[in-house]
């Protein structure tokens, strides 16, 4: 099973219940701060959390992006790569020891999966002790080819081949983290499930929106074949985002997400489900 593992890792951008220990309103403003370092299918809800965490109160929340694409956008590559002008930003906001929260997005190695996350953790706790570290865990690219995708891999549906992916990431990823630095809160957030469960929607025509599953930003789930995400799955794993980083009740949140559909129901019936051992 490890070999498929590695297999499904390759197709991720190459390139308890949810509502548990929230934060009470009147504990809510002040934000953290963040280093977030990802591709394209982390990138748009880095930034987007922005927007979302002042809307819910938390003044401050700053967040430092370094963003490359595909496979350069992963761990290992940002570490690997130590004369890249991108790889010397993340050492320059880390020696400021002042970060928070350093989020990363999934994405191995097949020698080491850990390999670059382990080098970053290590280097992060230099100077910011008691930071708290996340992966973003993206969906499997080309989604006109999921269907196929699961198939080759001996999976009934995308669904079955995503829960594989993530249970993945926590037992060749997190737990071994988790061991090698006892001391750090790891977590992880399935990001993906927001694009999965949006086509599904779309596929039953459960949307309440005028949305098609490839075309403009603004109404559509994917924007190219790659699987770069649309407006609609922007704003529901941003809401992913928020629940996980914020604790923010996302059943009494009022952002408006712009769409028709219950966004916020979809983000909490996506965090019910996610194993509690890999909350923060």
């Amino acid at each position: 099973m490890k070999n498929l593992w590695i297999a499904a890792l390759l197709l991720i951008c190459l390139s308890c219940n949810s509502q548990d220990e929230i934060v009470p309103v009147e504990q809510q403003g002040q934000g953290h701060e963040m280093l977030l370092i990802g591709n394209s299918f982390f990138k748009p809800y880095a930034n987007h959390l922005e927007v979302l965490a002042l809307d819910a109160g938390f003044e401050n929340h700053n967040a430092s992006l370094v963003f490359r694409g595909g496979d350069n956008g992963r761990a290992i590559n940002f570490w690997n790569d130590s004369d890249s002008a991108e790889h010397n930003e993340i050492k320059s906001v880390l020696d400021q020891g002042s970060i928070e929260y350093f989020g990363m997005t999934a994405g191995a190695v097949e020698e080491n999966p850990t390999d670059g996350f382990s080098q970053w953790i290590s280097y992060a706790l230099k100077n910011n002790p008691e930071v708290i570290i996340f992966i973003s865990i993206p969906p499997v690219d080309f989604p006109a080819e999921w269907d196929q995708r699961a198939e080759e891999y001996g999976f009934n549906s995308i669904q079955e081949l995503y829960t594989y992916f993530v249970n993945s990431v926590h037992e060749l990823v997190v737990t071994p983290l988790r061991a090698e630095f006892p001391g750090t809160q790891i977590f992880t957030i399935p990001t993906g499930w927001a694009t999965v469960n949006l086509a599904q929607m779309n596929q039953d025509n459960l949307l309440l929106d005028n949305i098609t599953m490839f075309g403009p930003k603004a109404t559509s789930i994917f924007t190219d074949q790659k699987g770069h995400q649309g407006q609609i799955a922007i704003e529901t794993g941003t809401l992913l985002w928020l629940n996980s980083i914020y604790k923010v009740n996302l059943s009494t949140n009022s952002y408006d997400t712009g769409f028709n559909t219950d966004l916020h129901e979809i983000a909490i019936q996506i965090m019910d489900l996610h194993d509690s051992n890999y909350k923060q």
